[in-house]
């Protein structure tokens, strides 16, 4: 079993920058890959980015490129999600998930976060 447990949400004008975090515990929680993924009212919940368990590979979908980056340190067993120049339609329920299998991008989740609220006003 892998806990995930998401935190660094809130409000920020549309240009802002946040920075989402996402602890994993578990015995061999350092062992998965790491994703996030967004879901608003009424849509299907939406693959965002994803890295693999050593950091090495990276995915992101199109409309975060240049702008998201996504990272992690085994050491703390935490991955990151740094999104700058945020627009208003980032806005969205932001879940951390994980994934024993690499794949691009995820179409299925091992384990899921609880979610955090990022909310870009105009």
């Amino acid at each position: 079993q892998v806990q995930l447990v998401e935190s660094g949400g809130g409000l920020v004008q549309a240009g802002g920058s946040l920075r989402l975090s996402c602890a994993a515990s578990g015995r061999t929680s350092y062992s998965y890959n790491m994703g996030w993924f967004r879901q608003t009212p009424g849509k299907e919940r939406e693959f965002v980015t994803a890295i693999s368990w050593s950091g090495r590979s990276t995915y992101y979908t199109d409309s975060v490129k240049g702008r998201f980056t996504i990272s992690r340190d085994n050491a703390k067993n935490t991955v990151y999600l740094q999104m700058n120049s945020l627009k208003p339609e980032d806005t969205a329920v932001y879940y951390c998930a994980a994934r024993l299998h690499w794949t691009t991008p995820w179409s299925t989740v091992d384990y899921w976060g609880q979610g955090t609220q990022v909310t870009v006003s105009s």
